[in-house]
């Protein structure tokens, strides 16, 4: 049986892997902040921990046979928070001989058919733009990290399809604004990528196939 956790399982990216894994009838770790704030995760085991202390990610995950990162807050400032998440993922799952990390990004950092990152785009949204970068900064750790484990950042090719139904397939496209993809279609990707992982040390969109 695959063995996964969890770090960010409360969030609504976090669930659907949750969902997804259970489909697969994976054995699941779901990693939250306060677990008395979160019900309905299924049969994961519910524990607390901090994605940015890379003592509790390699104590939480060891035994496993890949994480996902799919945390986030709005408490610390996203230039702090996602490349100390991205250090002490690196850092704790190395200890703890965990190979494969697959994380949730933003579409925001992807290149368009051009090559040019959507967030550089003209007339690209910017009410978020301090998130945006945040999830970049993440983003630069794990690309500069010698590390042996084997990561992937998976991010909608454009934003969540907040009311869509799940179409059961991807895509991996460039980034588009107009690419849309449900929660529970980019947890296939993210869990087809943990069972038969095709994409190494990479930025990939993902959008309803």
């Amino acid at each position: 049986m695959t063995r996964i956790v969890v770090f960010g399982a409360g969030g609504r990216a976090g669930r659907a892997v949750l969902a997804e894994a259970a489909r697969r009838d994976w054995e699941v770790t779901a990693v939250v902040r306060d677990p008395g704030r979160h019900s309905g995760l299924g049969r994961a085991a519910v524990v607390a921990g901090d994605v940015t202390s890379a003592d509790e990610v390699a104590s939480l995950s060891e035994g496993h046979d890949a994480a996902v990162h799919a945390a986030a807050t709005l408490t610390v400032p996203a230039a702090e928070f996602f490349p100390a998440a991205a250090s002490a993922l690196l850092t704790g799952l190395a200890a703890a001989r965990v190979p494969r990390l697959v994380a949730v990004g933003l579409a925001s950092q992807l290149p368009d058919v051009t090559g040019v990152p959507l967030i550089d785009t003209p007339g690209y949204p910017s009410e978020h733009r301090d998130f945006m970068l945040g999830h970049g900064a993440g983003l630069s750790v794990f690309r500069r990290a010698s590390t042996p484990v084997d990561w992937l950042v998976i991010a909608p090719a454009g934003d969540f399809d907040h009311g869509g139904a799940q179409s059961g397939g991807y895509r991996f496209v460039p980034g588009a604004a107009s690419a849309l993809i449900t929660y529970a279609d980019l947890a296939v990707a993210v869990a087809d990528e943990i069972a038969r992982p095709r994409h190494h040390r990479l930025l990939m969109g993902v959008a309803a196939g």
